[in-house]
């Protein structure tokens, strides 16, 4: 029986204009809550924005791709960088790699250089709420940090993604949301680990989790839940041939409708 529900957002429970049916999942969560059944968002985008697409609601967040952990609006869980690794990881990747379009996640806000280009700013803002421009990544306000997040330019960094692996191995490991987006996260600290540790907090085991996702950072999801679909949207390989079953598109608001009709939610 399912007694658990996680999904990812962008390309999973967002459709392409960054939308869902709101009315529909309301009356779908409002059934999971009779029916006990927990619902998770599973994302890499900040708390503060999971918060604006699904309101203050009686639900776990799972943001930062796994480092940050909320209950509803109390912080549950979080891991953040060593501070000598964080900054050893900032400067090769801005200094000696000479990339600026960086965002920086602490568990307060995200950062952004004051001088990347205005569609660089326009996208960090879309999907960090909390987010300040600085002058410099040497004088950051005091936070602790759990992710770095940016796009690889394939032509100017080819090999960037073994490199940094390669140069920080212990110490970092990489997702990639779609496409060329990257984040740096700190080892082991994915969305399925994280729903690995509620599961456990819960007492609940694989088989009760449904999970969604279509892109690389869902795979350990996908793969910890019995109940795990792929959307038929997705761009990943991997993930088909990992995941126990299809899903309709995001565009189709297909997670809403698997939901519907494996929990037997009634009109």
């Amino acid at each position: 029986m399912i007694k658990a529900i996680a999904v990812d957002m962008d390309g999973t429970f967002l459709d392409s204009n960054k939308n869902y049916d709101e009315r529909r999942f309301n009356h779908i969560f409002k059934q999971l809550q009779q029916q006990g059944v927990k619902f998770i968002a599973a994302s890499g985008n900040q708390y503060a924005k999971l918060v604006s697409i699904f309101g203050e609601r009686d639900m776990y967040f799972i943001a930062e791709n796994g480092s940050v952990i909320y209950n509803g609006s109390e912080l549950y869980d979080y891991k953040a960088f060593d501070y000598d690794v964080y900054k050893k990881l900032i400067d090769y990747i801005h200094k000696e790699r000479g990339m600026s379009d960086i965002i920086i996640c602490g568990l307060q806000s995200a950062y952004i250089l004051k001088n990347t280009s205005d569609d660089f700013k326009k996208n960090a803002h879309f999907y960090y709420r909390q987010l300040q421009e600085v002058d410099s990544f040497d004088m950051l306000p005091q936070d602790e940090f759990v992710k770095v997040a940016f796009n690889i330019n394939r032509q100017t960094h080819p090999d960037l993604d073994d490199e940094l692996l390669k140069k920080f191995h212990n110490d970092i490991g990489l997702v990639s949301s779609g496409r060329d987006s990257v984040d740096i996260i700190i080892p082991n600290m994915t969305k399925g680990n994280a729903l690995k540790r509620l599961l456990d907090k819960w007492g609940l085991l694989p088989s009760q989790l449904m999970a969604f996702g279509d892109a690389n950072n869902d795979y350990d999801m996908l793969e910890l839940a019995e109940y795990s679909y792929v959307m038929q949207n997705s761009e990943d390989q991997a993930l088909f041939d990992v995941a126990n079953h299809i899903a309709p598109s995001n565009d189709n608001q297909g997670v809403l409708s698997v939901i519907e009709e494996q929990v037997h939610i009634n009109d």
